[in-house]
């Protein structure tokens, strides 16, 4: 059988066509949040050591992707699906969803453990979407900046846009629901050494050549810092993995500027193009963005 990742070839304009909406408004919290390109790393490899907690998400992802010989482009093609999913055209966003689903009805087989699993079981398919929201809104919210309360709830609530496309039938609504999930599929979380591995090659600098090599083992560190702590305590993460008060600090200042410098070439920005809208809208302050949004309207 093909690696799962062989058809993501994706070559999405952001900008076109014009004025079509994405599946989340330019005004939710996940457009807010998903735009932080530092803290988006950080979530990125927080989700993937909550789903590699269990034997059945590291078992189909290990047996039947790249990710044993490209992990890095595993999860920068993961990314750019999330990407798609938040800012791309709706008329996009649902193609590349459907190309994903098809591609996961292919894959089922056996854990070392002797479960069986599917990649399209909606127990699964619900955890990997909640981990990815719990990864995003965490790392937002504890180095970028702080959420209020109102808009955690529409956070967790932007998820029913996406993910039941993707097969998912339940998405917590707050943090108290997520663990609530989590407790239901702890009592068979394990260690791995494939989760060293991962964390070996973030922390390395061989993830990407973009950034400096102590500045990847923070964002590592960052991420596994905002893991839930039985998590942690579970896939055996010690003081090694410490987040130091300089790393904490480091990573804070890089998230910080990211919200307040634009990216005007990225997706989010693109994606504000194409509403009609200018590419530094995101990074404008929320009567401004109010103010273009009813000019708009």
């Amino acid at each position: 059988m093909e690696k799962m990742n062989s058809y993501l070839g994706w070559k999405i304009d952001f900008t076109q066509p014009a004025g079509e909406p994405a599946l989340n408004a330019p005004d939710s919290v996940r457009w807010k949040v998903f735009k932080n390109p530092v803290t988006s790393v950080i979530a990125g490899v927080c989700a993937v050591l909550l789903e590699f907690a269990d034997d059945r998400i590291r078992s189909g992802v290990w047996d039947h992707s790249v990710f044993p010989t490209d992990p890095v482009g595993r999860g920068t093609r993961t990314g750019t699906a999330a990407l798609i999913g938040i800012f791309g055209p709706q008329s996009a966003a649902r193609r590349v969803i459907q190309g994903i689903t098809n591609m996961h009805a292919q894959v089922s087989g056996e854990t070392p453990n002797g479960r069986q699993y599917k990649a399209l079981d909606p127990v699964l398919l619900n955890w990997v979407s909640a981990t990815a929201s719990y990864g995003w809104l965490m790392a937002y919210d504890r180095y970028a900046k702080r959420l209020t309360d109102e808009e955690k709830s529409r956070f967790w609530a932007e998820a029913d846009k996406v993910a039941p496309l993707y097969g998912v039938t339940y998405s917590p609504k707050s943090m108290d629901q997520f663990y609530a999930m989590m407790a239901k599929l702890e009592d068979d979380f394990e260690p791995h050494e494939i989760n060293l591995d991962f964390l070996d090659i973030i922390r390395s600098g061989r993830a990407t050549r973009t950034l400096p090599k102590g500045m990847q083992k923070a964002l590592a560190h960052a991420a596994i810092d905002i893991l839930p702590p039985q998590t942690r305590r579970v896939l055996g993460l010690g003081a090694e993995f410490n987040l130091t008060t300089t790393q904490r600090l480091t990573v804070k200042a890089a998230a910080k500027l990211a919200e307040i410098i634009p990216a005007k070439s990225s997706a989010p920005a693109q994606a504000c193009e194409r509403l009609g809208l200018p590419r530094t809208f995101l990074w404008k302050s929320p009567r401004e963005q109010q103010r273009l949004l009813e000019a708009l309207n």
